[in-house]
Parts: C-alpha cells; structure tokens; sequence
C-alpha cells in the first residue's frame, strides 16, 4: 500500500522510509543532535552518547555518512585522528530530528496523562 509516495507494506522498504530509519534511529537521532553542535572524534562521539557500543556506534556513522549526512575526516597522522561532522543535508535532518526532540520534551506531560488514562482504561 502507498500513501503520499510512502510505501506502507512492512515487506517492502521504499527509499525515503530506509532513510527515515536510519534517521531516527536511538543512535542515529543521538548522534545527529550531537553532531549539530560540533565536529566530534569517535571517542567524543562515544562518550556523549552514553552506552553505546562501539560497534553500533561506528555502524551508525558508516549509514549517515553513506546517505551523505554525517562527514568523517581521518587525518594521516600518528596516532590516526577521525572527526565526524555533519553535511549541509545531514545539518537539515539535525534541525528536523531536535525539532521532534523538543516537540517531545514540551508535551511529555500530555503523553503521561494519556498513558494514564489507557492503562487505567485497561485495568
């Protein structure tokens, strides 16, 4: 099924729904914020994100930087030196993904009331 060029059939993945997903992924949002603020090497990356793996971090970076929105810089020099930033496009998602954030954080209240009121419902 498609609605407004999305296809909703959980069997195929249309293209801009792959990169929705990696977007809003727990790491992916995470890293985009951080990335909004400053060019961060790994280890930084890693830290400001708090448990993440370093496996999940790096293939986190390798799916942004591969939709062009996260840019990794290795320097040549001893020991080797990685900053990540962001692109012009992936600076647009970080906009886009702090925006939902705040969206989130301004009505938290309402969605605790309404969780309240479902689970009262349910008991």
């Amino acid at each position: 099924m498609t609605v407004s060029g999305w296809n909703l059939d959980s069997d195929q993945m249309c293209p801009q729904r792959l990169v929705l997903e990696h977007v809003t992924s727990r790491w992916g949002v995470l890293a985009l914020i951080a990335l909004e603020e400053r060019s961060h090497r790994f280890s930084e990356l890693r830290r400001a994100l708090g448990r993440v793996s370093e496996k999940m971090l790096t293939q986190t970076l390798q799916t942004l930087e591969r939709d062009g929105l996260v840019h990794r810089d290795a320097k040549p020099v001893i020991p080797p030196r990685v900053d990540y930033s962001l692109t012009d496009l992936g600076r647009e998602a970080a906009e886009q993904v702090r925006a939902l954030a705040a969206w989130t954080e301004r009505r938290m209240d309402d969605v605790h009331k309404a969780r309240a009121a479902y689970d009262e419902a349910r008991s």
